[in-house]
């Protein structure tokens, strides 16, 4: 299918799911259906629930953000559990602003607009389908059609609750233009849209000198006062402002502590009482989920001002922080990128991992503990496995700083000495290198960073620098490695051969000289102390490793080379140590011989095939490694 043929489908699939009849009707599908009833805050939780959700580490991640927001699964949770979830269940909660608080660039705006755009295509589902009354400038709720005497009754029968009141508009159309007959009502299917003003609205704050609260709440169409002969006349009233149109769904406030603050009384009414006032009528009913932003400081400042008491009592603030692991950090650029007109850039692996790590260290704060440095609380919190730290550990670190990620570097400015990088050098390959400069550049020229800021953000590039050397030299020990298989495999027989014994307290016989020997502990250390293991824990390791041989053994399996990653790491770094002087030979050669050359075209090919570099990222690797390994 082409484009439009799409698009044909698309208009064709949305008429069909036009409906329009009159109340009657429309509680005959309520007997079916309670669930259109809904409120704003109900249709919200459920769309969000029925996206999916998993439990990844003890948390809950919903399907619903995870293709767009990284690294904020506890913020996340904690919105959906502690403000959606009750909101739902008519709890106090959803009579209260919701105010997303965090530093600039930190997913706040992001989260909004998923909220918004994921409202629009659920009311396009039979599960988020809304009903209002026809022609209703506020696509009110129909059930604001059943007299208030008679929800007693309704509830009995149908056991839906009926919040809110008529409107005066849509009380002098069932007067004037049903007779007074509420089942010839008409009534008709809506779909949520923000261009067209159905159900969802944004409000952003102006001078507060030429706001108009009509912005708001609407105002008076004085073109049609000659006509109806009164202001209190509904007819002559555009509800037209953002309260109106974004009834049945949610309403943006941007920057709303900002806003003057006779327009934040109005939110007073709305969130405690569900009305608002409007011109000369009475209170107006809505329904809405009101989603607020804005920044630690200014709202540091509001709660500091004792006028706003009131208003406060009726914020619930959700903390939005920076992310605080690296592989989450790292999605962000690589969602930039693919947005961006670059995504033809090749970036060589662990470019992007390497910024994230210099973001997240900017993030961080130095931990309490003697035993543990940044480094070692960056992994942990991106969930490496560090000996001699557990989860709890982890927990316990997180609760340390209650603030911790709410300062830092933004993606945004890391992304754009990325870009600057690409921009810059005019080529289609960047490295590591040359974003860790780029970043270093950018900090001279930054606006906003003092020079003890400044002094503590070079010495995290100078750390990120470091992490990255040795990720260059894993990559190229693992290429290397590869080249050199049968002797990995040799040495890690050895070793097996070896532990065996000292497990069980035996000697093994020599394959070649059939000699019986004891177990070669030099050997055994040699292989261990290359990932980290003392000689307090080298008898566990050992025990791991025959349970494991064992545990294969018995299921009818060969434990092999690729049994045990911690063990074939240590073999590679073994092996890489031992090979080190052939690596420095072959990397650095001006003119190799044949046998170099072709362990280096070996290398190359290794590195392009199975760890996505391409030719000229993996030269430039291939040239950094030989001039650490030099140095």
């Amino acid at each position: 299918m082409d484009i439009l043929d799409k698009i044909n489908q698309s208009r064709e699939k949305q008429e069909q799911s036009k409906w329009i009849g009159t109340f009657r009707e429309y509680l005959e599908i309520l007997k079916e259906k309670p669930w259109i009833s809904q409120f704003a805050h109900a249709r919200v939780h459920n769309m969000i629930q029925e996206a999916g959700v998993d439990v990844i580490d003890g948390h809950k991640s919903y399907s619903f953000f995870a293709n767009d927001l990284f690294g904020l699964e506890e913020p996340l949770e904690r919105l959906v559990e502690e403000y959606f979830h009750p909101s739902a269940m008519r709890l106090d909660v959803r009579k209260r602003i919701l105010l997303l608080m965090g530093p600039v660039s930190g997913g706040k705006s992001t989260l909004v607009t998923l909220l918004k755009r994921g409202l629009e295509k659920y009311s396009y589902t039979e599960n988020g389908a809304i009903y209002a009354i026809k022609d209703c400038p506020m696509h009110e709720d129909p059930l604001h059609l059943i007299p208030q005497q008679l929800r007693d009754d309704f509830f009995k029968e149908y056991g839906i609750r009926i919040e809110g009141s008529l409107s005066p508009l849509n009380q002098m159309r069932l007067e004037t233009e049903y007779n007074n007959r509420t089942e010839d009502v008409l009534i008709e299917r809506v779909f949520l849209s923000e261009d067209r003003r159905i159900g969802i609205g944004t409000f952003s704050p102006s001078d507060p000198k030429s706001q108009d609260i009509a912005d708001l709440t609407g105002s008076i169409d004085f073109s049609t006062i000659a006509t109806y002969g009164s202001e209190s006349d509904p007819r002559a009233y555009k509800f037209d402002g953002e309260l109106n149109k974004a009834n049945r769904g949610m309403m943006e406030f941007q920057e709303m502590l900002k806003c003057d603050e006779k327009f934040l009384w109005h939110l007073l009414s709305l969130t405690q009482e569900g009305n608002f006032k409007a011109g000369r009528f009475a209170l107006i009913s809505a329904d809405i989920l009101v989603v607020a932003h804005t920044n630690e400081t200014e709202y540091r400042q509001f709660i500091s001002n004792k006028k706003n008491e009131a208003l406060q009592s009726r914020i619930i603030v959700m903390p939005i922080p920076y992310t605080l692991q690296v592989s989450k950090e790292e999605k962000i650029y690589e969602k930039m990128i693919r947005e961006s007109d670059v995504s033809y850039v090749h970036i060589a692996p662990h470019t992007l991992k390497v910024a994230a790590m210099f973001t997240v260290l900017t993030r961080l704060k130095e931990p309490k503990k003697p035993d543990i440095d940044l480094i070692k609380k960056m992994r942990l919190y991106d969930g490496d496995l560090i000996e001699g730290f557990s989860t709890a550990d982890v927990d316990e670190l997180k609760k340390e700083f209650s603030d911790e990620g709410m300062s830092g570097i933004d993606p945004r400015y890391v992304f754009n000495r990325i870009s600057s990088t690409i921009i810059r050098k005019d080529i289609t390959t960047i490295n590591a290198l040359d974003v860790l400069r780029s970043l270093k550049d950018g900090l001279h020229n930054h606006p906003s960073i003092t020079n003890d800021q400044k002094e503590r953000y070079l010495n995290f590039i100078s750390l990120a620098r470091k992490e990255y050397d040795e990720l260059a030299k894993r990559e190229v020990q693992k290429a290397f490695v590869y080249s050199y298989e049968e002797s990995a495999k040799t040495l890690m027989n050895n070793y097996l051969d070896n532990v065996e014994a000292y497990c069980n307290k035996t000697k093994f016989h020599d394959p070649l000289t059939g000699e019986e020997l004891s177990p070669d502990e030099k050997l055994m250390r040699s292989i261990e102390e290359q990932i980290g293991i003392s000689e307090n824990a080298k008898k566990a390791f050992r025990e791991e490793i025959l349970i494991r041989i064992s545990a294969y053994a018995r299921k009818g399996k060969r434990f092999d080379y690729n049994s045990h990653d911690r063990l074939r790491e240590a073999i590679q770094k073994k092996l890489f140590a031992d090979l080190k002087d052939v690596v420095k030979i072959t990397t650095s050669v001006k003119t190799p011989d044949e046998q170099q050359l072709k362990k280096v075209n070996d290398v190359i090919a290794r590195l392009i095939e199975d760890y996505g570099y391409n030719s000229t990222s993996a030269n430039d690797l291939l040239k950094y490694v030989g001039s650490l390994l030099n140095r």
